[in-house]
């Protein structure tokens, strides 16, 4: 199995707490950082906090310069 395919069986994998609070603490720098709106980070950490697998969290940050984490 390549590299790829684990990445997108990962993707249905059912997400943690903390996996959930890792996500949010990645929105809160990007807040922090101008890259998104107040109206956009209530919107994703909202969706954050409710998402069930891996790959629903990582559609949260997917748009993110990985440098903030």
């Amino acid at each position: 199995m390549t590299a790829r395919q684990n990445d997108l069986m990962a993707d249905g994998v059912r997400a943690s707490d903390a996996e959930r609070n890792l996500t949010v603490e990645r929105l809160d720098r990007a807040m922090e950082n101008g890259r998104l709106s107040l109206a956009e980070y209530d919107e994703r950490v909202a969706a954050a906090y409710a998402a069930t697998t891996r790959g629903e969290l990582t559609e949260l940050t997917r748009d993110l310069p990985g440098h903030l984490w």
